[in-house]
């Protein structure tokens, strides 16, 4: 079968027309790109950032799945994705086994809104988890590809290094382009292998490191719900104009900005009553939701110990008996500890009434 070339004559690529699998290149242990091309040799124009959705012929049945864009539309030959499995995943894992060049299958896109191209800025900030990076990446080499020297600080987060998609690739950009900057961290080490960037989830004081500027930047976010409202808890605790920020979900990529959810976190507000009892203690005092629960003891002559006032020693764990508060730590405190109850008191707001075991 003769290879496709590109057509400059011809129109972009539309999905009524199947995309043929060219390529099948490991990312990592349990991560692959896949790379199509029209078998026409028609070229394909998109947004860095945008999706695609996939028609997979499964045993059960055909299932559509929508996997993010990883390649840049400045090189148009060709359209790949990158795809992680997940314990759960039927659809993921049926493509790392079995989607071979070759193959043909019905695709539908491209589409999206999460796109630098539509929130031009001179500074970037990038912050992603996961396969989260694949947005950033497509985004990242049409920086590249565009000739002028980008600004962009590229935040990413993995389980291990050996689990940072696209880590060579990315350095081989930062090692000719001193505009891109990579912050990578990692929970854990790779045995046997030296690691001498960040450990630890990403905090706010992470952040700070590795975009001390970042007040000024446009920041686009990619990764499990859980990362992104983190991140977002961060930045409005650290003052940043959320208007400059845009995210993207892993579960349902949003097509059009009508069907872009309303992000509405719930967090202290200015002005906003609260009361925070002491049970043990037996005392009751009244607040503002701006406060923390270790400001509001030490006005109240109680003594809860504590040490660096930022949610990183956890030295001022206490347990919550009721009520509800905004903690936005830094690394101070386990899930484990959350969970059964326990909060940061320096860094913990009252939202409304709560009591606590002082």
């Amino acid at each position: 079968m003769p290879k496709p070339r590109l057509n400059w004559a011809a129109e972009p690529w539309s999905d009524d027309e199947h995309l043929e699998c060219a390529m099948v290149v490991p990312e990592t242990a349990d991560a692959a790109t896949f790379t199509f091309r029209a078998p026409s040799g028609a070229w394909f124009d998109y947004q860095p950032g945008q999706f695609i959705t996939l028609d997979l012929p499964l045993p059960s049945g055909n299932v559509q799945r929508t996997y993010t864009i990883s390649s840049s539309p400045s090189r148009p030959l060709s359209i790949s994705v990158t795809v992680k499995a997940q314990r759960t995943s039927l659809a993921t894992r049926w493509m790392l086994d079995h989607l071979r060049p070759g193959m043909r299958i019905k695709a539908y896109g491209p589409s999206g809104i999460f796109s630098s191209h539509r929130h031009p800025a001179k500074k970037h900030l990038f912050i992603s988890a996961g396969s989260g990076v694949t947005p950033m990446m497509s985004m990242t080499t049409w920086a590249w590809d565009s000739g002028e020297m980008p600004d962009i600080v590229f935040v990413h987060a993995a389980r291990s290094p050996s689990d940072i998609i696209f880590r060579h690739r990315l350095e081989q950009f930062a090692d000719r382009v001193p505009g891109l900057q990579l912050r990578f961290t990692v929970e854990q080490n790779d045995p046997f292998t030296a690691w001498t960037g960040y450990q630890g989830r990403l905090n706010q004081i992470m952040l700070g490191l590795m975009a001390p500027d970042y007040l000024e930047r446009e920041v686009f976010c990619c990764g499990p719900e859980p990362f992104m409202q983190s991140v977002r808890d961060m930045l409005v605790a650290l003052g940043f104009d959320m208007d400059h920020y845009h995210q993207e979900s892993f579960g349902a990529p949003i097509k059009t900005e009508a069907d872009a959810p309303v992000i509405d976190d719930v967090a202290p507000e200015e002005g906003a009553k609260a009361q925070i009892t002491f049970a043990a203690s037996g005392v009751t005092t009244p607040c503002a939701e701006t406060d923390t629960v270790l400001a509001v003891a030490k006005r109240s002559g109680l003594n809860i110990p504590s040490g660096c006032t930022f949610g990183l020693c956890g030295t001022c764990k206490i347990r919550k008996i009721s009520g509800e508060v905004h903690m936005v730590h830094n690394g101070g405190i386990s899930d484990e500890d959350i969970e059964e109850g326990y909060i940061l008191a320096c860094c913990s707001h009252p939202l409304g009434p709560i009591a606590v075991e002082v």
